[in-house]
C-alpha cells in the first residue's frame, strides 16, 4: 500500500494561511507571504527532492486553484514534477479541472484509500480543511513540516480546535536550513496519545 504524505509550511504558533502570499481567500490577511524571506537553496533543494519521489497529488479546492494558477507549464523541476504526476482534488462543489491530468474527489475518507492501493507516495500541501479530513480518518503516514522562525498570532492553524487526537515519532532528525526554516519529520503512530496518569 502507498503513503499519504502531508507536507505544510507553519510558523511556530502554527499558522498556515497564505504563506506564499495574498490569494483572493486571504484578502485582508495582513502578513500573506510570511515565509518568503526564509528561503535558501538548500531547502530548495529538498523541497524539489521532496516534489520528484511524488506520484501523485492531493489538494484541496483552494490550493489546486492556487498551484493551476501558477504551476502549468513551468520548466522548473517542480513545475515539470506537477505537470506530469496525477492531481487529485478534495472538494464537494464544482472545481475547475483545467490543469492536465486532473480528478476530482469527494468523498476524501473513501476515496483516498483507493489512490493509496494504486500509488506509491501521494502528497499533500496546503488546505486545513483537507488535513483535518485525512487525519479523522487516519489517512496520513508522514507529515512534513517546514516550520519557520516567527510567529503571527493570527491566521488558520494547521492544528485548530476539534484535530483528531494523533501520536507521531520523529522520522528523521530536524533539519535546519541556512535561511531559518526547520524541516521536522514525523511518522503517524497507531492510537491516541498516551497520557502517564
Amino acid at each position: 500500500m502507498g503513503e499519504l504524505h502531508v507536507n505544510m509550511n507553519v510558523t511556530l504558533d502554527g499558522v498556515i494561511q497564505a504563506n506564499g502570499g495574498p490569494t483572493e481567500q486571504d484578502a485582508g490577511f495582513e502578513y500573506a507571504g510570511w515565509e518568503r524571506p526564509y528561503g535558501d537553496t538548500e531547502s530548495g533543494d529538498r523541497v524539489v527532492a521532496d516534489v520528484q519521489k511524488s506520484d501523485a497529488l492531493l489538494l484541496g479546492r483552494t490550493t489546486y486553484d492556487i498551484f493551476r494558477a501558477y504551476w502549468p507549464g513551468r520548466s522548473d523541476e517542480i513545475g515539470r514534477a506537477f505537470d506530469r504526476v496525477p492531481k487529485y482534488v478534495a472538494s464537494r462543489g464544482t472545481p475547475e479541472l483545467s490543469w492536465a491530468v486532473s480528478t476530482q474527489l469527494t468523498d476524501v475518507g473513501a476515496e483516498v484509500r483507493d489512490l493509496r492501493e494504486r500509488h506509491e507516495q501521494i502528497h499533500t500541501w496546503g488546505s486545513a480543511n483537507l488535513v483535518q479530513t485525512l487525519f479523522r480518518e487516519a489517512l496520513v503516514d508522514q507529515v512534513n513540516l517546514w516550520t519557520y522562525p516567527v510567529v503571527l498570532g493570527q491566521g488558520k492553524k494547521l492544528f485548530p480546535d476539534g484535530t483528531a487526537p494523533t501520536r507521531f515519532e520523529p522520522a528523521e532528525p530536524p533539519t535546519s536550513f541556512p535561511g531559518g526554516v526547520t524541516l521536522l519529520r514525523y511518522r503517524r503512530l497507531d492510537g491516541p496519545p498516551e497520557t502517564t496518569g
